[in-house]
């Protein structure tokens, strides 16, 4: 595998641990995107993108993030202990998308990714700097990505009455 592009965007708040995004392109023929540069205790260290676990309530069956006490749909008191353990027996919030199958793989692209952060921030130091966009319009090939054909677009919902001194409590409800 070989990491043929490495994008950093700096972040702008210096009171946050979320020092910049970064994608990577790899052979170039694959993107991986929203990886986060974090500042740790022992430095910044290269964070996946993930997406946050979620289950389902037992009695609307709605989707919520594990932190939630409470079903954001029916309101039902959700089960403490619900969320799953890792081998230490720490609580996993969030489950990588993308991510290095073995600690080679993961040392190669922490290294190439921090060198690129390490050099964005001297870029950054330069007079007349401007911020890298993670997505440039080139990434997507127009040709590819044409609008479907024969989608009808509804300019207002049926039945509503849009003259206010047509309209009358609940009429458009029943047939």
């Amino acid at each position: 595998m070989n990491i043929t592009e490495v994008k950093i965007k700096l972040n702008d708040s210096k009171d946050d641990k979320l020092l910049a995004f970064c994608s990577i392109t790899l052979d170039d023929e694959f993107v991986v995107r929203d990886i986060k540069i974090i500042d740790g205790a022992n430095g910044p260290f290269v964070a996946m993108p993930s997406r946050k676990l979620m289950d389902r309530c037992s009695r609307c069956m709605c989707k919520n993030v594990m932190q939630a006490k409470f079903c954001n749909e029916c309101g039902q008191r959700l089960n403490e202990g619900r969320a799953p353990q890792d081998e230490q027996g720490r609580v996993r919030l969030h489950a990588d998308i993308a991510h290095p199958i073995n600690a080679r793989c993961r040392e190669a692209m922490e290294a190439r990714i921090l060198a690129g952060y390490r050099e964005e921030l001297e870029k950054s130091k330069q007079e007349g700097y401007v911020p890298r966009s993670l997505y440039d319009p080139d990434d997507v090939d127009m040709d590819q990505a044409r609008p479907r054909r024969g989608l009808a677009v509804r300019t207002r919902a049926p039945g509503r009455d849009r003259d206010p001194a047509r309209r009358r409590f609940g009429n458009g409800i029943l047939p």
